[in-house]
């Protein structure tokens, strides 16, 4: 299901981006909707890996042991 919203921007921006749109055989609405699915789902991807840290975060036991910052950037 899709829904409208309305959004507003300065002239000079919408004609500037419509103009590269057209170059690009494609629509602001088609980028808009892109750029927001990309956005949405960075956000689903931090969700779940925060998720992960917390579930992961009592089970893994370092033995009380402190890295130093040397060791912690060792590759």
């Amino acid at each position: 299901m899709t829904k409208e919203i309305t959004i507003s921007f300065e002239e000079d921006i919408i004609e500037t981006a419509l103009k590269r749109a057209r170059a690009e055989d494609t629509t602001l609405d088609d980028l808009i909707r892109g750029w927001l699915a990309d956005y949405a789902q960075r956000q689903r991807q931090v969700d779940e890996a925060m998720a992960t840290i917390e579930a992961l975060s009592g089970k893994i036991d370092l033995g009380g042991r402190k890295f130093t910052r040397e060791e912690m950037n060792e590759r």
